[in-house]
């Protein structure tokens, strides 16, 4: 199978393998991705995406199938003849500042949370919608980003679920559209398509001579979970860290409560039935920046291994902060942010990379114990999967800053989730969640981490608590 998975800063098409004691991804092309300046609006270049998406699936080679994931959130709007009405605009774009509180204004934040579960941010999909105003009068359809490519392949109009449940549209109880809500707030109930489930068989692709298309869990995310590598029976929290880290726990149900509103957590939807009970922390995006912004000639393990030399905690920032979420010169914020707390800011690239990781694990385990303590659920161990767990330094600041064993891998995660998806749809014994992760667990490679305990980390989050809270923000 070919699992396409489309991240925020790169793509790739991988070729997978599923079979009795066999389960193999290998990269046949990558390609990369970002948001496109042009006037004042940032976008994807999803004609470009889709070029590469098509020529990476031919690369593969004899397929039995082809599944799509990718970030959350952004979509495309399609008139009346199913024509692309323009770019899908960037979730980094500003057009969606005011909106949420224009919102507030007709919808409270506790209904919202009791309908949709979701987290606020202020790049919801209602919130992008609702910035596009009279714009919605020429569409007839929202497709998200893996609908958009797979509709463009077999011609089949449809959201996947668990990529519909993060557009704050999405009732996670009834596990329907939201329409009554989509109207309160403008939005005309026929731009939401009809919903399907992750393995649903979307079509063919004339253009791939007849290859069948699988709606997989198309959030990335979602895909991710599906390849955490946890035993049956163990208490487990998960961290899906690339870009964004998205650190939560699998429930069977939502949690919806006033303090998981407060907390702002999210319910998304998962493959199975499952629910996403977690928390966008800013994630490897700030690190990104950092080596864009000082045009790094340095490769990022050297610089790594530099930073794990450096002191530990000698300065932490709120990691998810919202100056850190624009693009921009993220070393220049990092030094505003320690100053505005009353921390002297980190000399030299290796302390800077030093005070990004060690801010990062003090998110993961602000999120985690936050996570454990509003479903009154232990945690035990973390599995850490994605691209940042080839991150030596951030697993075992992460391990140290939760006081929990990390088990990082597989770092192909989101590709193997998509690959298992795509292999229960096309026939092979794969009934459940529990044997696609034992699969996991006898074929990928996983490193565990033990909490070394070394340094003060509540200390260091009590010491970043108390400055923001006297009101030194920045």
């Amino acid at each position: 199978m070919a699992a396409v998975d489309l991240g925020a800063s790169s793509g790739r098409v991988m070729a997978g393998t599923v079979g009795p004691s066999r389960l193999t991804v290998e990269e046949v092309r990558r390609f990369p991705n970002g948001g496109v300046r042009a006037g004042p609006a940032l976008y994807w270049d999803i004609l470009g995406l889709y070029r590469e998406t098509l020529a990476g699936i031919r690369e593969a080679g004899r397929l039995d199938g082809v599944g799509i994931d990718s970030w959350a959130v952004d979509y495309g709007l399609l008139d009346d003849r199913g024509a692309l009405l323009g770019n899908p605009v960037c979730y980094r774009d500003s057009r969606t500042d005011g909106v949420a509180a224009k919102v507030a204004a007709s919808i409270s934040a506790r209904e919202l949370y009791d309908v949709t579960g979701l987290q606020q941010l202020p790049f919801n999909t209602l919130y992008q919608l609702v910035s596009e105003g009279d714009r919605l009068d020429a569409a007839s359809a929202m497709l998200l980003i893996p609908d958009l490519l797979n509709y463009w392949l077999t011609g089949s109009i449809g959201a996947e679920r668990t990529n519909a449940s993060t557009t704050q549209l999405y009732d996670v109880r009834a596990r329907t559209w939201a329409t009554a809500l989509a109207t309160r707030v403008g939005i005309p109930p026929r731009l939401l398509p009809p919903l399907r489930d992750p393995g649903t068989v979307v079509g063919t692709a004339d253009e791939l001579s007849g290859l069948p298309v699988v709606a997989v869990g198309s959030h990335d995310t979602a895909s991710a979970v599906v390849a955490v590598p946890a035993s049956p029976g163990t208490n487990f929290a998960y961290i899906s860290s690339g870009t964004w880290s998205l650190a939560g726990l699998e429930l069977p149900a939502p949690e919806l409560s006033d303090e998981a509103l407060a907390a702002n957590f999210t319910n998304e939807g998962g493959v199975d039935g499952t629910i996403r009970f977690l928390r966008n922390v800013m994630g490897l995006w700030v690190l990104s920046e950092t080596l864009r912004t000082w045009s790094c000639p340095e490769d990022l393990p050297t610089l790594l291994a530099a930073a794990a030399e450096s002191p530990a905690l000698a300065a932490v920032v709120d990691i998810d902060a919202p100056v850190f979420l624009p693009p921009g010169d993220m070393p220049a914020r990092l030094e505003s942010a320690c100053r505005a707390t009353g921390q002297r800011p980190p000399q030299g690239r290796a302390a800077v990379v030093r005070c990004i990781v060690d801010s990062l694990a003090l998110a993961h385990r602000r999120t985690i114990h936050a996570a454990a303590r509003l479903t009154g659920r232990a945690v035990d161990v973390i599995h850490l999967v994605g691209g940042g767990a080839r991150n030596e330094l951030l697993c075992q600041s992460t391990a140290d800053a939760c006081g929990v064993p990390v088990l990082a891998g597989p770092v192909e995660a989101a590709a193997l989730g998509n690959v298992l998806v795509q292999a229960r749809a096309l026939g092979e014994d794969l009934p459940d969640l529990a044997a696609m992760r034992a699969l996991v667990r006898e074929t990928q490679e996983i490193r565990r981490y033990e909490p070394s305990g070394t340094a003060d980390w509540a200390a260091a989050e009590a010491r970043l608590t108390s400055a923001v809270a006297g009101g030194r923000e920045w």
